[in-house]
């Protein structure tokens, strides 16, 4: 079996996006100015990422903050843009609001673009934070596509600029879909899809923040991108190696499709070097897929008909960030999870086992995302730097059952990995790799994929984990 060591996303485990070190940052965040659209600097072909988080002494680590009701939309203020109501409601064009010309970084193309703005109010975070991660449901047909920016304020009063935090499109002929490397106003950045503040130890948090929807269509016609949810989980997670066990309370298990990355080694190479980094997009396959949905017959027309299990490698191509040549990107694969008719998803993290126990008990799976040493997940046969996986259930004795896509074949996809290393590689913050070097962890970033119409149950249980 290929080692998952890159899986997350190769060469040299780019998705180490809470490294220990920041890298130097150099010129490269856009112009507060609305429609302002600078080409992206090129990125180098490894990236180091912010700093693993400190907490606040006595404060609630994780808070979500997401717009999606008609409420919601009306709360923002609005450029050319209106509110659709409805059972399902959402932002769209009314009226351009201007013009603007967009360079393509990864195509050299030069297009002119109407575009219309929405910027929520000011949403004051329950956790002065150190990060921040924004994610967003869209309808982008063709000839659309939109951008998602954050501006903060930090604890001392000043301000962030205007952060991109993704252009995206669930297509790629107007469009690359692309994060924004090298932004940074010195004293926070935003590496590929996480505002991090630079250095945590200062005290410097973000206390408060906004976000900005730029809506682009092709001139002259009525087409339109649909916004459904737009939000953002802000964060301030304790430095730790080790975290409190939680005792295990839910016995049972999803009936969830198994994919391999594996099985994909060598295909389509320009997403991301194929299969061996594939471990997002096959994981948000298979959840999308627990839940009814997957790729026509038309969408896949394009997959070689020799290779198994197409949807993977559709996933694959429909989840590439340009900019960081990867499929890792996080917000990148919920909007892509939530392009399937009333699909719900966002980015988040939870705190314990208990809360995936708690998920999971109302039937919602839970990506995961983790690193470790091979000797650190009894059973798993290889080591990695960031890795994707998706928990489907636990056993009587309370060990995770998880759907691992490093895997060397659909039928070897399920594991039982050790409640106690699990819940540690997933939850810390720092850790130490094959050389013994103090690396970081993602302190239990996640994905959770839902219907828009979720069960009661399902409901109380998102609500518990505070995602409404």
């Amino acid at each position: 079996m290929n080692s998952p060591a890159a899986s997350w996303n190769s060469p040299a485990s780019r998705r180490t996006v809470l490294a220990t070190a920041l890298a130097a940052a150099g010129a490269g965040v856009l112009s507060a100015a609305a429609p302002a659209l600078a080409a992206a600097p090129s990125a180098p072909s490894g990236r180091s990422g912010p700093p693993a988080a400190h907490r606040r002494a006595g404060g609630t680590p994780v808070d979500n903050r997401f717009w999606s009701s008609a409420a919601d939309w009306r709360g923002g203020t609005a450029h050319g843009t209106k509110v659709l109501s409805g059972s399902r409601s959402g932002l769209a064009f009314a009226t351009p609001a201007g013009t603007t010309d967009y360079t393509d970084p990864h195509t050299g193309k030069t297009s002119t673009w109407e575009y219309a703005t929405w910027t929520s109010p000011v949403h004051r975070s329950r956790v002065p934070a150190t990060e921040a991660i924004a994610s967003w449901n869209a309808d982008t047909p063709a000839g659309t596509w939109i951008q998602t920016e954050l501006r903060g304020t930090y604890s001392d009063g000043g301000a962030t600029p205007w952060y991109v935090m993704g252009r995206w499109a669930s297509g790629d002929g107007d469009i690359r879909r692309t994060s924004v490397d090298d932004q940074t106003d010195d004293r926070s950045s935003v590496w590929t899809d996480t505002f991090a503040v630079d250095d945590p130890a200062s005290g410097l948090r973000l206390v408060s923040y906004q976000l900005r929807l730029t809506l682009h269509r092709k001139p002259g016609t009525t087409l339109t991108p649909t916004v459904r949810r737009v939000g953002a989980m802000a964060s301030d997670i304790p430095d730790r190696f080790t975290v409190p066990a939680a005792g295990p309370r839910v016995a049972r298990e999803l009936t969830v499709p198994r994919y391999s990355q594996n099985t994909h080694i060598g295909q389509y190479p320009e997403y991301d070097n194929g299969g061996e980094a594939w471990c997002s997009p096959t994981s948000s396959q298979m959840i999308i897929e627990y839940w009814g949905r997957k790729p026509t017959a038309a969408d896949l027309a394009w997959v070689n008909p020799d290779f198994a299990d197409p949807q993977v490698c559709h996933a694959a191509r429909f989840t590439f960030d340009y900019q960081y040549d990867g499929c890792g990107n996080w917000p990148f694969n919920a909007a892509y999870a939530a392009a399937y008719e009333d699909m719900n998803a966002v980015v988040t993290r939870l705190g314990s086992l208990t809360d995936v126990e708690r998920l999971i008990r109302a039937g919602i799976p839970v990506i995961t995302s983790q690193s470790f040493l091979a000797s650190e997940l009894t059973g798993a046969g290889y080591g990695t730097s960031g890795h994707l996986m998706t928990v489907i259930g636990f056993t009587a004795a309370g060990d995770v059952i998880a759907n691992d896509p490093a895997s060397p074949s659909n039928e070897a996809v399920r594991r039982i990995y050790k409640r106690r290393e699990w819940e540690n590689i997933w939850l810390r913050t720092k850790r130490y790799n094959a050389s013994g070097t103090v690396v970081s962890g993602t302190g239990g970033v996640c994905y959770l994929y839902w219907p828009v119409e979720p069960t009661s149950a399902q409901r109380k249980a998102l609500e518990a984990v505070g995602v409404r």
